[in-house]
């Protein structure tokens, strides 16, 4: 038990104690990988060994899948329920199911659901060029003698009927529900054998009648099959299974969690706006369904539209998240589930394949008045772990703080999404402007990583990618380069939050196509053309030119970090030069020097010339004050979505914390604290509220409250937060404020007081790690792993 047969690392020292690359024996398909850890610590004393731990491997290449057919109906109609039934001869020691349903799949064995929370696996991609699945442990579900394996198909984003200005509905890879599946069995005798998915399968429809990503789902309970996924159910009525023809892309494990049921909310009234027509108010936007309970005869068709907002007269409003659906005859629907009762008893459902986004739902067809206990609102989302907290004496921030992670988790859909209820797509621009924000408050890394491979499929030869990750063609090549950069971008968080280079190794050739290709649209060193830029900004716009010319700097340069990272010497003079040349190109162009600002001196202009590194050293001060002088103008906030992030960094970083306190808690419009004093509890898209009331990308504000406010800083010079900046700052009305952050060495806590002129501080260092603390008005001190005080006398001391 104490010799590896696969890898022993040896000892390894502190500096590599994470992210080590594994380089033991080959592993094979479908392999139970067993490991344990020991440590020394500081004196080398050498503890016990760990309790042992294991991972298993998934399934390596096609011929793993043995048989196995991608098999369906073939029908268009309701959802295909497809059964087999087979023997097993003995004592099972070890079974794993591996299963690929497009668009989603829901497994059944021996009468119950193997994973009841999951919903809508196996995960949204370009089908053309990458297909996910998923793996389980069903030893537990099987038995001697006669077993039944079963499955519901959804339509997904594979089959997608809905008809809006996306048109996915012309997406090439587009087929009927289908489903690829593998059973291993492992005896207790040594033997083995598999279960495979082909034409011996039996098929039929049941209760969904209809499901629609975007539509939603019409079920009727009288249709169910009762039994239908156990062993004992008579099939005799069922049509053998049409093989099908496989999709074009490769099939590869999901990476990342799968979308679960994460939280059930209760609704917290109901009203009656007209008769038979109700309003249930769950007070909390959010991403799902609606669960129902009731009783009522067979035949009672009980309809639950969704929508996150209310007109005037408290009926429901979705011009605005409708709008982008086609008009078709007769009507299509939009965020609808319908439910027809069985009349057998109290009946509870809820739908599997689709999801909306909102805080409201109007119920019609119900017997008589509902209760609260009738409904439930279902937060379904990527099964995201916390991984980060703020905290603070000022209620509207922590208003703010809850709103940014239900907007992150309203959003986190398989991919990153803009919006859970109008679009549903992965516009590059929020999931960039929100990363930060969303590595610091969840454990979202492996997720990152599956969308990043979903960029790399969208991208073409000469470096070009899409607007929205994935796509079947619409916004695919056109460039933006101030969203596109979020493949460039999100790799670089993903280094300085993890430490983890592997990642630039992996897209390194894609991150340089795609640098190359937009270096090569520059006119005298400036991007020329219209894109993307400052996303719906309060007042003033900036020329999208300065964005997209900001944003080639900063791919240049984080590319030749990157560059250096690989040893690749000459790529960093490359890429280095091409960065100091856009810098010189930038500065020539939009500086007016008679004025002291960039191009139009909107905040937006300055905040990123400035956060970016674009202004020379000798013109830094000068613009930040510029910046400060706008901000004390207007009072307010004056910036889209790009500003928004980079505006409260570059005035934290200039010693205005202050300031930027004051535009995040300004209660009146525009800005973050008027959002929440009109009842707000997920992010909107824009400042007035006219848009989305569920997007994401204005969500750096909750890493600025954890670096800035909670102090819990990312030395960029250390990736991965083996050195931590604590640098908490009490400023305007705080009196208290404390956050958290799981880094890969363990937990960091801050937390501080603010009594008076006394200033307290705890800190908490993890292993493997040593941190520089910055206290108001005091000398700086370095201090290592372990937890720490700090008390500091603010009273201001008479200088003569």
């Amino acid at each position: 038990m104490d010799k590896a047969d696969l890898w022993d690392t040896g000892k390894v020292e502190a500096a590599d104690s994470n992210d080590i690359i594994y380089r033991g024996k080959p592993l094979t398909s479908n392999a139970q990988c067993y490991w344990k850890v020991q440590t020394w610590d500081l004196a080398g004393r050498l503890s016990a060994w760990s309790q042992i731990g294991k991972w298993e491997m998934g399934l390596l290449a096609p011929e793993d899948w043995g048989a196995s057919s991608w098999i369906g109906n073939g029908q268009a109609g309701p959802a295909p329920y497809l059964r087999h039934s087979f023997t097993l001869k003995g004592a099972v020691k070890r079974a794993r199911l591996f299963a690929a349903g497009l668009g989603y799949a829901e497994l059944h064995l021996n009468g119950r659901r193997v994973v009841p929370s999951n919903e809508r696996d196996p995960g949204y991609t370009n089908f053309n060029k990458r297909v996910l699945y998923v793996g389980y442990d069903v030893a537990s579900f099987l038995k001697t003698g006669k077993n039944c394996l079963g499955a519901v198909l959804g339509t997904g984003w594979y089959d997608v009927h809905d008809v809006a200005i996306w048109h996915f509905e012309r997406a090439s890879w587009r087929g009927r529900p289908r489903i690829r599946i593998v059973l291993i069995i492992e005896y207790k005798n040594g033997s083995s054998e598999q279960v495979v998915s082909d034409e011996s399968w039996k098929t039929s429809t049941g209760p969904i009648l209809t499901d629609g990503i975007y539509t939603g789902e019409t079920y009727d309970a009288r249709k169910e099959l009762t039994g239908w996924d156990d062993s004992g159910y008579s099939d005799s009525s069922w049509s053998p299974a049409t093989v099908l023809d496989p999709p074009k892309g490769k099939l590869v494990a999901l990476s990342c969690p799968s979308v679960v049921i994460g939280e059930t909310i209760k609704p917290v009234a109901i009203h009656e706006r007209k008769p038979g027509v109700f309003i249930v108010d769950l007070d909390q936007n959010f991403s799902g369904h609606a669960q129902i309970k009731l009783a009522a005869p067979a035949g009672t068709s009980i309809r639950m539209r969704y929508s996150e907002r209310l007109n005037k007269d408290g009926m429901f409003d979705r011009a605005q998240i409708e709008t982008f659906m086609e008009k078709t005859a007769p009507p299509q629907p939009f965020q609808t589930d319908t439910y027809v009762c069985s009349g057998k008893g109290v009946e509870t459902w809820e739908q599997r394949f689709s999801y909306s986004g909102f805080r409201y739902m109007e119920v019609s067809g119900f017997p008589g008045t509902p209760t609260l206990d009738n409904f439930r609102g279902r937060f379904a989302h990527t099964d995201l772990q916390s991984a980060g907290s703020f905290e603070c004496s000022n209620e509207l921030l922590n208003k703010i703080q809850h709103a940014t992670r239900y907007s992150y988790l309203s959003n986190a859909q398989s991919i990153f999404t803009d919006c859970p209820q109008r679009e549903k797509n992965g516009w590059t621009g929020d999931a960039h402007l929100a990363a930060e924000a969303g590595l610091m408050n969840f454990d979202s890394v492996s997720l990152y990583e599956k969308w990043l491979n979903d960029l790399a499929d969208e991208q073409f030869d000469d470096g070009r990618t899409s607007i929205i990750v994935p796509t079947w063609g619409w916004g695919a090549g056109s460039p933006h380069p101030a969203w596109d950069s979020a493949y460039p971008i999100i790799v670089n968080d993903l280094y300085h939050y993890t430490g983890d280079w592997s990642l630039i190794a992996k897209h390194y050739d894609h991150l340089k196509r795609y640098v190359d290709g937009l270096a090569a649209q520059t006119k005298n060193g400036i991007i020329p053309f219209d894109s993307l830029g400052d996303w719906l900004p309060w007042s003033t716009q900036t020329p999208s030119q300065v964005t997209s010319t900001a944003f080639l700097y900063l791919d240049a340069s984080i590319l030749a970090g990157f560059a250096r990272q690989l040893d690749n010497g000459n790529d960093a003079v490359k890429y280095d030069q091409l960065a100091a040349a856009t810098k010189k190109a930038f500065n020539d162009t939009y500086y007016h020097p008679m004025k002291g600002i960039y191009s139009n001196g909107s905040q937006t202009s300055e905040s990123t010339a400035l956060y970016f590194g674009l202004v020379p050293e000798n013109r830094i001060s000068l613009t930040f004050q510029a910046l400060v002088a706008d901000i004390e103008r207007q009072g307010h906030i004056d910036t889209g979505i790009i500003g928004a992030k980079n505006i409260l960094r570059v005035l934290s970083e200039g010693g205005r914390t202050d300031l930027a306190y004051k535009l995040v808690a300004r209660k009146e419009m525009p800005g973050w604290g008027y959002w929440m004093e009109q009842g707000a509890t997920t992010l909107w898209e824009d400042w007035k509220g006219e848009s989305s009331l569920n997007h994401i990308m204005f969500g750096d504000v909750s890493n600025w409250f954890i670096q800035w406010l909670g102090g819990i800083g990312l030395d960029p010079n250390s990736p991965g937060f083996r050195h931590i900046i604590i640098h908490p700052q009490p400023v305007g009305d705080l009196t208290w404020a404390k956050a958290t952050h799981i880094s890969p060495y363990g937990e960091i806590a801050s937390s501080w007081t603010k009594i008076g002129n006394r200033f307290k501080l705890a800190i908490s260092v993890p292993p493997n790690c040593n941190a520089t603390v910055i206290l108001p008005g005091a000398h700086n001190s370095e201090v290592g792993s372990g937890r720490h005080e700090f008390q500091v006398d603010l009273t201001p001391r008479r200088i003569d």
